[in-house]
């Protein structure tokens, strides 16, 4: 975690790794730094003298012809975070402190124009001319010596391949990476990120704001995120001839390697061929690395990127508004989101799902707490006392596994397993239903909102793993009255918790994992030494009758025998479903 400090306000994020030496990292990658006269940055960059909460003018990033009023809500080092007046902070955009988009309370009546009310705004437009009024009266105004001169442009493009410098990742763009200059055409540059897969980078053109000489974080208090991978050495021809198969070629002083070409249409976006071919210096069990300026004993390789073993798969999560959101998120706020995102990459898709979900949150630290951390370039942010904390997500390779994910946060919400889902609901749900009825008298016909948190007291979702599921809380077991012979099994077994045959629930796929696990046993004495293994792979109904022979050789370790056995179970309860 790295905390700093500008002008008297603050502003926080989350750091993957520890501190990062340029001097150290250039001597490690034989690299040497873009000179500041290849950037629009001032040699000095300007001081920050904005504080939280101050008004001002700013384009709307998405309607760049209106003006609106915009708050700080963050500085990071010569950086601003604002919210438009009327919008969320969903639609939160950065800018510098020298940016031509900013400007003093005033600028636009001034030049004639009108203040208008950003895309997306909340409310009635008609309510504009008020709201307006109301945001302005008694606001805290930013005086005029905090807008700053924008940098020159400079003449040409004197960008070269191998050059380092600092840029921000345009997919979280509260952060700046090191990064290196891929490929030069024209007037684009392309920015690949040190140590990260070709996912993440893009190609803009040589004077834009998102890039930095080296040292420019460091110089503006603004925190640097460390490469993905540090200190990725260049080898010699012959050495690595002899550690890779790949074909090679040598590079000589300037770019000769094919790289991928900027898009005509969107030049300042990371297009799917950008994402495609990346130029690497590789080295043995190592993720490619951005390309090095390499001298002509040097080889480079050029390989597709791999940022994903399913980099072709999409996703798409349905929402659905009715569904019992849980104590955690407001069910209000829930509603107004959209009815399905996506579709997109696994690891956008799981990002914009879970910043929606913090950002429905009563309070965003309890929801920006339960998310499960992990070292995945992607990032979501919450905003609480007064600071705003990134943190970064799991990675998600498989559809598996992002579903997984989803599962498990939805569980930590204590909201319906419904309210996020691979397919629209095709109706009401019915757990939901299910446990409405079992809360509301026979005379009632709904629940009002104000008492759904009495419906699930506890923090564990109602799900199929439980069958007190339709009451929707969290209850104890207790072992009902057992036959002589029920009571014997019991004691050879120690398992009191296990559902008879008769008492099992008929639908195969609503069982929980000891009635899996009971109905293996039921069915074939002879795979008990396996029903532990369903078990501790939380194998309940659901994910059994998804279970193929594959699977269970491959992540459960089973042999061909067992999985025989286990597949013609699995194919008699299909057929029951039919």
């Amino acid at each position: 975690m790295a905390s700093t400090s500008s002008r008297g306000s603050s502003f926080q994020y989350e750091l993957q790794g520890g501190n990062f030496s340029w001097d150290k990292y250039l001597r490690e990658t034989n690299s040497s730094p873009a000179p500041i006269s290849c950037f629009k940055q001032w040699p000095v960059p300007p001081a920050n003298e904005f504080g939280v909460a101050m008004k001002l003018e700013a384009s709307d990033p998405r309607n760049l012809t209106s003006i609106c009023v915009a708050t700080v809500v963050g500085i990071q080092g010569a950086r601003l975070r604002l919210r438009l007046d009327g919008s969320d902070n969903k639609n939160d955009f950065w800018r510098l402190v020298d940016s031509s988009d900013l400007h003093p309370i005033g600028y636009c009546e001034s030049h004639g124009g009108l203040l208008q009310p950003p895309l997306g705004f909340r409310m009635n437009p008609s309510c504009w001319p008020s709201f307006l009024q109301k945001t302005l009266h008694g606001a805290k105004i930013a005086p005029d010596r905090c807008f700053k001169k924008e940098p020159p442009t400079p003449r040409c493009n004197h960008f070269e391949v191998g050059m380092k410098l600092e840029a921000v990742d345009r997919k979280n763009s509260q952060l700046i990476c090191p990064a290196t200059v891929g490929a030069a055409n024209g007037e684009q540059i392309h920015v690949t990120f040190d140590g990260w897969r070709g996912a993440f980078d893009y190609w803009c053109r040589f004077d834009s704001r998102d890039i930095f000489p080296v040292g420019w974080c460091a110089t503006t208090t603004h925190p640097l995120q460390p490469p993905g991978q540090k200190g990725m050495p260049t080898y010699k021809a012959s050495k690595l001839m002899k550690e890779t198969d790949l074909s090679v070629s040598v590079n000589s002083p300037g770019p000769s390697m094919p790289v991928p070409s900027p898009s005509p249409t969107s030049p300042n976006t990371s297009t799917s061929s950008a994402a495609s071919m990346a130029t690497t210096d590789r080295r043995p069990q190592s993720p490619p690395e951005s390309s090095q300026q390499a001298a002509s004993s040097l080889v480079t390789v050029s390989e597709p990127d791999t940022s994903s073993t399913h980099s072709s798969v999409t996703v798409s999560v349905h929402i659905s508004p009715g569904c019992y959101a849980g104590h955690f998120l407001s069910a209000h706020k829930v509603r107004t989101l959209p009815l399905r995102l996506g579709p997109g990459s696994l690891s956008r898709v799981l990002m914009e799902t879970v910043q929606n979900c913090i950002n429905c949150a009563t309070d965003e630290r309890k929801v920006f707490n339960l998310v499960k951390e992990g070292s995945s370039k992607v990032c979501v942010t919450a905003t609480f006392q007064g600071k705003t904390y990134s943190k970064s997500l799991v990675s998600v390779e498989r559809v598996s596994t992002f579903w997984s994910y989803l599962e498990s946060f939805l569980e930590e919400l204590g909201a319906c397993e419904n309210l996020l889902s691979s397919h629209p609901l095709s109706g009401p749900c019915l757990k939901c239903q299910r446990m409405r009825s079992a809360f509301m008298p026979a005379s009632t016909s709904h629940i009002p909102e104000d008492d759904a948190g009495d419906m699930a007291a506890a923090k564990r979702r109602w799900s199929t793993e439980s069958a007190d599921s339709a009451r929707g809380t969290k209850t104890l077991k207790l072992p009902r009255r057992q036959s002589t012979f029920e009571a014997e099994a019991s004691s050879t077994t120690g398992d009191m918790h296990v559902a008879p045959a008769a008492a099992r629930c008929a639908e195969p796929s609503q069982w929980s994992i000891e009635e899996v696990v009971q109905h293996i046993s039921d069915t074939d004495t002879g795979l008990g030494a396996y029903l532990d293994l369903f078990r501790r792979h939380e194998i309940d109904g659901k994910a059994f009758l998804l279970l193929n022979s594959e699977m269970m050789m491959k992540y459960m370790g089973l042999k061909l025998g067992p999985v025989l056995k286990l597949c013609n179970i699995i194919e008699k309860l299909r057929a029951r479903l039919k």
